[in-house]
C-alpha cells in the first residue's frame, strides 16, 4: 500500500554553517566592534547576545539572512523572549524545530479525515505517516497538508508503492 511520511526537519548541519557564517560576520562587522554582540548554537539551540534589543534584532537579521541563503527555512526557528543578563546586556534564546508537535500530528489527521481524501493517517512519534491506496489520493493529501498547515515547515519523504 502506497504511503509517505510527514516531517519537520531541518538541515542541521547548513544551520551549523550558517551560524559560523553568521558569527565570523558579526566579528568582523564595524557597527559591533567593541559590543557583546554574539551568536553561538548549541544542541539545537541559537543564543544571541547583544548590548540592546535593537543590537538582538540586527544579529537575527544576519542570522536569518544566513540561513536563507543555505535553503534553510527560517519557519523552523522558534524565538524565546528577551531576556536581561547582568548590567546592560541582554540575551535572547532561538530554539530549531524538530519533529512535528502531537496537536500538529493531530491537526493533519482531522485535516486529512475532514477532506473525505480516501487515506489514513498515524501518528508515528514526530512523524505522520499517510497512507492511501492510490498514488493520486497520497498526492492530493500532500497539496491538502501544505495549503492548511502552511506555518510549519513540513516535507514529505519515505514515499513507497
Amino acid at each position: 500500500m502506497p504511503s509517505f511520511d510527514t516531517v519537520c526537519e531541518p538541515n542541521l548541519v547548513e544551520v551549523r554553517n550558517a551560524v559560523d557564517n553568521a558569527a565570523k560576520e558579526i566579528g568582523t562587522r564595524f557597527d559591533f566592534k567593541g559590543t557583546a554582540a554574539a551568536i553561538e548554537l548549541k544542541d539545537k539551540e541559537i543564543t544571541l547576545t547583544g548590548d540592546a534589543e535593537f543590537q538582538l534584532a540586527q544579529v537575527e537579521d544576519i542570522l536569518r539572512g544566513k540561513l536563507t541563503k543555505r535553503s534553510v527555512d527560517v519557519r523552523f526557528l522558534d524565538k524565546g523572549s528577551v531576556q536581561k543578563i547582568g548590567g546592560d546586556k541582554v540575551r535572547q534564546v532561538i530554539t530549531v524545530r524538530s519533529g512535528i508537535a502531537t496537536e500538529d500530528g493531530k491537526k493533519i489527521q482531522r485535516l486529512l479525515k475532514d477532506s473525505k481524501l480516501k487515506v489514513q493517517a498515524a501518528i508515528q512519534g514526530d512523524a505522520v505517516r499517510v497512507t492511501g491506496a492510490k498514488k493520486d489520493d497520497l498526492q492530493a493529501a500532500m497539496a491538502l497538508i501544505r495549503k492548511d498547515m502552511a506555518d510549519l515547515p513540513l516535507s514529505f519523504n519515505n514515499f513507497r508503492d
